[in-house]
């Protein structure tokens, strides 16, 4: 692994990504990936270590997810400034769920996709209910990274106590950027999330863009 040199982002962010594609046909199914995934503001944030995800984005995506027949009516997160990540759920059976609680771990490392989640108020409802919840939420908020998931209502998951852990590592290595490979290797292994902090009005993700040497190469052709 080696980096990428200084001011290749602001490059980046110049390139006419569709005269590229006609241009140089074997990058067309990365770059229509790529283009599906991320805009250019989101890609030079995440190859800077640092990208705000505002919870308006999250709920958003939690709302496309929440089906009319289901058992929630629907789910929204809050983020606020001390770190503390409330969770709000109308059910059908016993109404309004609300969760406050800690975003302990948001993990993507090579097959390695999990979110840890604590609840500091109240004790947990059925082990159902949150599987549900916590399936979408830890999607919702991927989904930004990672481009379009397919929701699952059963992602492994284990509650102890009042900690939540949700493995979301199948979904994302059935995604289009789990199943896109460049010179072997896979989109979502450039991809590196090593945490999630709410912040007011949102969550900051801690990212790393890994980019072996062959990748870097044809990189610097696309720059060029």
């Amino acid at each position: 692994m080696i980096d990428l040199p200084a001011g290749w982002q602001e490059a980046a962010s110049k390139i006419d990504w569709s005269a590229v594609q006609d241009k140089v046909k074997d990058y067309g199914p990365v770059l229509q990936v790529i283009q599906a995934t991320w805009d250019k503001e989101s890609l030079l944030a995440i190859s800077r270590g640092k990208l705000f995800v505002p919870d308006d984005v999250v709920n958003q995506a939690l709302a496309r997810q929440i089906p009319a027949d289901g058992p929630i009516r629907s789910v929204t997160i809050a983020s606020h400034a001390d770190g503390r990540m409330d969770i709000h759920a109308d059910t059908c059976r016993v109404g309004m769920v609300e969760l406050s609680g800690s975003l302990q771990e948001f993990v993507h490392k090579g097959d390695q996709s999990y979110m840890t989640y604590r609840v500091r108020e109240r004790n947990l409802p059925s082990h159902g209910l949150m599987s549900w919840v916590f399936s979408r939420v830890s999607l919702s908020m991927a989904s930004r990274l990672m481009g379009n998931l397919n929701f699952s209502d059963d992602l492994p998951m284990k509650i102890h106590h009042n900690t939540i852990r949700v493995d979301y590592s199948k979904v994302l290595e059935a995604s289009d950027l789990g199943q896109t490979e460049f010179r072997g290797h896979r989109l979502s292994e450039m991809i590196e999330i090593t945490g999630a902090v709410p912040k007011d009005g949102g969550l900051e993700f801690s990212t790393r863009l890994n980019v072996p040497d062959d990748v870097k190469e044809a990189l610097l052709q696309i720059v060029q």
